[in-house]
């Protein structure tokens, strides 16, 4: 039994990533990772200590090693992608950003989330930097390529693969090719409303003088290799009682590793250090700020075991719990947790078609609230906070904590729950709710989109006033 008292450390460091950056006193403190990882370490390694007290020691060690194989595919692509450069004058149009972030979208579910973030990330913000508002581009590139893109296959983000682990078979997540589209396809349309709303004509009639090239095209080989690592290559089997010695090897890492490595030595130094402005810092913050939240989570994780049987065994409700953990506890965790919760719901549901030993309904609603609600905060991802901390890297002005739930309450909420309403309610007034929310969020996003075309006849001032 685990106390509630355990999970104040876990809400203490939201607090912190939450406030911490907003205080004149601490703001600039705050930015050194190495100050995050003080933060991480008061908090994580007493909870650390206090399980292990208690009993607990696998969980502690569980979490650790789930922490090191998160760092390591996040550093391994990191820094693959950071070898690759895209050249050549690309116009940073609403049209053209839409179109990149509709390609990284689709390739998330085949490179995976990070792969495809931060594959694209700098190219877009490179092909922007003459753009005054630059915020937005991350902010839909993380709802798109580096969470909502990737549901289409196990490849496509961590909390799908740990369900191929778990039986899911690999295919089975293209049966969700619906939703994926439906929440793709209205979060790039309001993307591309946006973008006209936050450019004026003169930031987006850049000629194209040198069409599009690619350097550090090797860096291909290296993704090739991380992507078949992580389909195939195992990793550690510690927790399922390891036989022989292999069991505890972490293969998979250590082809990551390599992989990393050859990526370094072989890259074009113009493509990651003049174009791309490659360095650590981005992935040195993930590491230092999500060691503490793997650390101080356990408790919460346990609560949630605990107390499966009282929890309400609707699709609806599996995708709302999902959802709003993952966007706060990470969502490969909170993802298997409500996995493990929904196959012991499948006992109730005569008669209903099951996936890996989980009623196909509760499976989809898991699937999805993971993979989308994800990105409603940055903590919900990985690539979330990677591609902040790359666009302050490049002098862009991202909003805090609470300012990105700000963005994502309001663009982003209102398409999740338009999904929900339509592919995982039952009812059928639930799904006129959510067709006619949907239609709702497609008028607003023209709406601004016409109010800009009209600000910009002659005479009707700056146009930058309707951002």
């Amino acid at each position: 039994m685990v106390g509630w008292w355990l999970t104040v450390p876990f809400v203490v460091m939201l607090v912190a990533i939450a406030v911490l950056p907003l205080l004149r006193t601490t703001h600039r403190w705050w930015d050194n990772p190495g100050h995050q990882l003080i933060v991480s370490g008061v908090l994580g390694v007493p909870v650390a200590v206090a399980m292990i007290i208690l009993g607990h020691p696998d969980e502690v060690a569980h979490a650790l090693i789930e922490y090191g194989q998160f760092v390591i595919l996040l550093l391994g692509l990191f820094t693959i992608a950071g070898g690759i450069a895209l050249t050549g004058d690309l116009a940073g149009s609403p049209k053209v950003n839409t179109i990149f972030l509709g390609v990284g979208t689709l390739l998330a579910s085949f490179i995976g989330t990070t792969g495809a973030a931060m594959l694209l990330i700098r190219p877009l913000l490179i092909s922007n930097a003459h753009r005054r508002h630059r915020a937005h581009l991350v902010v839909f590139g993380i709802f798109t390529m580096a969470n909502c893109g990737g549901l289409l296959t196990p490849l496509g983000d961590p909390p799908l693969f740990l369900g191929l682990l778990r039986g899911v078979p690999f295919t089975w997540t293209l049966s969700l090719w619906p939703q994926w589209l439906f929440v793709n396809v209205l979060l790039l349309f309001t993307f591309y409303c946006l973008d006209c709303a936050l450019a004026s004509p003169e930031e987006t009639s850049v000629d194209v003088v040198e069409p599009l090239g690619i350097k550090g095209g090797v860096q291909i080989i290296w993704f090739a290799v991380v992507i078949a690592a992580v389909a195939f290559v195992p990793s550690t089997h510690w927790s399922q009682g390891p036989t022989y010695w292999v069991d505890l090897v972490p293969w998979r890492e250590l082809v990551i590793v390599a992989a990393a490595g050859l990526s370094w030595v072989t890259s074009n130094r113009r493509a990651r250090f003049d174009i791309n402005h490659f360095a650590f810092t981005p992935i040195k913050e993930v590491a230092a700020l999500f060691v503490g939240i793997f650390l101080t989570m356990i408790p919460a994780l346990m609560l949630l075991d605990e107390h499966a049987d009282s929890l309400p065994l609707n699709a609806v409700a599996f995708h709302l719990m999902t959802g709003g953990l993952s966007a706060v506890l990470d969502n490969a965790p909170t993802y298997a947790s409500f996995f493990s919760v929904a196959q012991g719901a499948a006992a109730h549901q005569a008669g209903a078609a099951l996936v890996a030993g989980v009623p196909v309904a509760f499976l989809a609603a898991v699937s999805t609230g993971a993979v989308f609600w994800g990105a409603m905060t940055y903590i919900g991802n990985g690539p979330n906070f990677m591609l902040r901390a790359i666009a302050v890297n490049q002098r862009v002005r991202m909003p805090s904590f609470v300012g990105y739930l700000a963005w994502s309450g309001r663009w982003l909420l209102p398409v999740l729950v338009a999904s929900m309403m339509v592919f995982i309610a039952d009812a059928t007034w639930a799904h006129v709710v959510g067709v006619v929310l949907a239609v709702l969020v497609v008028v607003r996003a023209w709406l601004i989109r016409s109010r800009v075309d009209w600000i910009r006849c002659p005479g009707a001032g700056d146009p930058q006033s309707s951002g």
